[in-house]
């Protein structure tokens, strides 16, 4: 259950950042033609159209739009979004190598996008590969451009603190409480600064942020998680 709502939430994150990159996806079309590429201009159109036709099929129909994404990409392999949206799926089904494998194709077109570092850094921590997911986390934030940086910053935080550097994870939660508007679910990011308190020892900081774990997530799974611990503190 909490991988298919992991899965949920990446759709609905993935369509979001879609919506807000058509326009880019084209500007970067002409820029590739305008460049030189060998890529034709009704190639990088048609790569588009599959790519849009792609978006629009992946909340209603997975495998549609898969087949959507491949027929982007093999039109052009130079159109990151494609590839970005094909590791997405893949992460869905759970092909870790297929997944990282766009990610990475992605991030040597752009190495400046960012949200395929953050997307590869969580696909290599979901393998255990620490060390990598927080260098992609990192590369990640080292875009100042950077729309959704707390999304980074909380995924950095916990695979610091699973690597033991409680202190940095804590530093990085710290940054990512502040990003306005949020990416990430306040209560969420709040619950792990939490736990990282608690683990340091911090009894008063850990108590008033999971205080307001509480509040901001009345009923939900997170408040229950700091409801729990706030027990513990008593």
């Amino acid at each position: 259950m909490k991988q298919m709502a992991r899965v949920r939430a990446w759709s609905r994150r993935f369509l979001s950042r879609a919506a807000g990159l058509c326009c880019a996806s084209a500007c970067f079309g002409w820029a590739v033609l305008l460049g030189g590429c060998a890529t034709s201009e009704e190639a990088v159109k048609k790569s588009e159209g599959y790519y849009q036709e792609g978006v629009a099929s992946l909340s209603g129909d997975r495998q549609k739009a898969f087949v959507s994404f491949q027929k982007s990409v093999q039109m052009n392999p130079n159109n990151k979004e494609a590839r970005y949206a094909l590791g997405h799926v893949y992460a869905g089904q759970g092909k870790w190598s297929k997944a990282e494998e766009e990610f990475r194709a992605a991030i040597k077109i752009d190495g400046d996008f960012s949200e395929a570092h953050t997307y590869l850094g969580r696909i290599l921590a979901g393998q255990n590969r620490w060390d990598e997911a927080i260098n992609s986390y990192r590369q990640a934030l080292a875009n100042p451009l950077y729309s959704t940086p707390d999304l980074a910053r909380y995924h950095l935080g916990r695979a610091l603190a699973q690597k033991g550097d409680l202190q940095g994870s804590m530093e990085v939660l710290e940054d990512a409480i502040v990003v306005s508007p949020p990416s990430v679910p306040p209560a969420m990011t709040h619950l792990e600064l939490g736990r990282v308190y608690l683990k340091l020892g911090y009894t008063a900081k850990a108590r008033e942020v999971l205080k307001k774990v509480t509040t901001l997530d009345q009923g939900g799974e997170y408040a229950a998680a700091a409801t729990e611990l706030l027990a513990r503190l008593k």
